[in-house]
C-alpha cells in the first residue's frame, strides 16, 4: 500500500475512535442512571426501561443505525450521519452497560449501608464515597468488555455512509484489487485501539486497588 492508503486508513481509524469514544462515555453514564432508576423500582418507569433495554439489546446495530438516519426524518427529526451513528451506538451500549451496573448494584452488601447509616452518613455520601467506587471496580471488566465489543461492532455504522475504518478498507480494496494488505492493516489498527483500551483498564484497576488499600 502507498502512503495515501495509509492516511485514509488512519483517518478511518480516527473516525472509529472518536465516534465510539463519545458513545462509550455517554453509554456508561446513561447505563448507570438506568440501573439506578431500575433499582428504585418506580412503577411504569421501570417497565419502560425494561422494554428499552430488551429492545436495544435485541436490535442489530445496522437496523438501529438505518432507522435513526432514514426513518426519523419521517417524524420531523433530521440528523447527519455522524450524529445518527453516535446515537445508535450509545443506545446500544447503554442498554448493555445498564445490566452491568445493575448486576453490581445487586451484588452490593446491605451490611455496608447499614454500618454507614449507623455512623451518621447520608445516602448521598454513602453512594459517592463507598458504593460507587466499589461498583466501579467490580463492573470495570464488564464495562471494558462491552466497550471492546462496541468498537468491534462499529463497522455497522458504515451502512449509513460513515467513513470509518472498515469502510475505508473496502474502498481501498475496490481500487487496488488487493484485499490482503488493507485488511491486515485494518486488523492491526483495531488491535491497537482495543489494546489501548485494555491498557487503560489495567491502569484504572491498579489505581482503584491502591485507593481501596
Amino acid at each position: 500500500m502507498n502512503g495515501q492508503a495509509w492516511m485514509l486508513l488512519l483517518e478511518g481509524a480516527w473516525t472509529t475512535v472518536w465516534i465510539s469514544g463519545i458513545a462509550i462515555a455517554l453509554g456508561v453514564v446513561i447505563g448507570l442512571v438506568i440501573a439506578m432508576v431500575r433499582m428504585a423500582r418506580i412503577p411504569f418507569i421501570d417497565q419502560i426501561l425494561v422494554l428499552y433495554v430488551s429492545l436495544a439489546r435485541a436490535t442489530p446495530l445496522v437496523t438501529l443505525s438505518l432507522f435513526l438516519f432514514l426513518a426519523t426524518p419521517t417524524f420531523g427529526i433530521a440528523m447527519d450521519r455522524n450524529t445518527a451513528a453516535i446515537l445508535a451506538l450509545t443506545l446500544n451500549t447503554a442498554a448493555f452497560n445498564a445490566e452491568v451496573w445493575r448486576s453490581a448494584f445487586l451484588s452490593f452488601s446491605r451490611e455496608q449501608k447499614e454500618a454507614a447509616m449507623a455512623c451518621g452518613m447520608t445516602n448521598g455520601t454513602f453512594f459517592r464515597r463507598i458504593m460507587l467506587p466499589q461498583m466501579f471496580t467490580s463492573s470495570l471488566p464488564g464495562l471494558v468488555n462491552e466497550m471492546s465489543f462496541l468498537i468491534k461492532s462499529s463497522p455497522a455504522i458504515a451502512v449509513i455512509g460513515v467513513v470509518e475504518l472498515t469502510r475505508v478498507t473496502n474502498r481501498i480494496t475496490a481500487v487496488t484489487y488487493e484485499p490482503l494488505p488493507p485488511i491486515l492493516a485494518a486488523a492491526v489498527l483495531y488491535m491497537l485501539i482495543i489494546g489501548a483500551l485494555l491498557k487503560l483498564q489495567a491502569i484504572a484497576e491498579k489505581k482503584a486497588n491502591r485507593l481501596a488499600m
